[in-house]
């Protein structure tokens, strides 16, 4: 066999240093276990407690786009005014949730809501205007249904 080839095959396969043992595939230990007990202490220390009964959490941006957070996990301290919110979180445009967080947007937010929807109906207005678009219209009816069937 090829020095040089062999020497290109063994360099692939090491995942370390020259020294430690060739392996194919790099295994990746998950920490879950370990991180979950750290954030416990650390909840510890700042003495916040749990709070149960959290279906969502919406925090806006000021971009316009909502972190969302479906049955988040919420610890506060209400003396130090410390709340903690660890969960799945998701970036969602605030038009996919509106419905729903009405209730919840502030001055900020509702400027933002009424320049989304006044651009909506600009862009819907402007699309009526170029084309016209008739295809959702019914069609007209060219003969009766009754004259047809005596026809017959």
């Amino acid at each position: 066999m090829n020095p040089e080839k062999l020497a290109r095959l063994q360099a692939s396969v090491r995942i370390g240093g020259k020294g430690t043992p060739r392996r194919k595939v790099k295994k990746v230990q998950k920490s879950t276990g370990t991180d979950d007990k750290k954030l416990q202490s650390q909840l510890k220390k700042l003495n916040v407690q749990p709070v149960n009964g959290i279906e969502e959490v919406n925090m806006f941006k000021t971009d316009g786009t909502v972190l969302h957070f479906t049955a988040p996990k919420v610890h506060a301290s209400i003396a130090s005014n410390t709340f903690v919110i660890y969960g799945a979180g998701e970036n969602k445009e605030l038009t996919e949730l509106v419905p729903g967080i009405l209730n919840q947007l502030g001055p900020d937010s509702l400027q933002s809501l009424r320049k989304l929807a006044e651009s909506y109906q600009q862009a819907h207005a402007h699309s009526h205007a170029n084309g016209g678009d008739d295809d959702d219209d019914v069609p007209d009816l060219v003969e009766s249904f009754d004259q047809a069937e005596e026809e017959k």
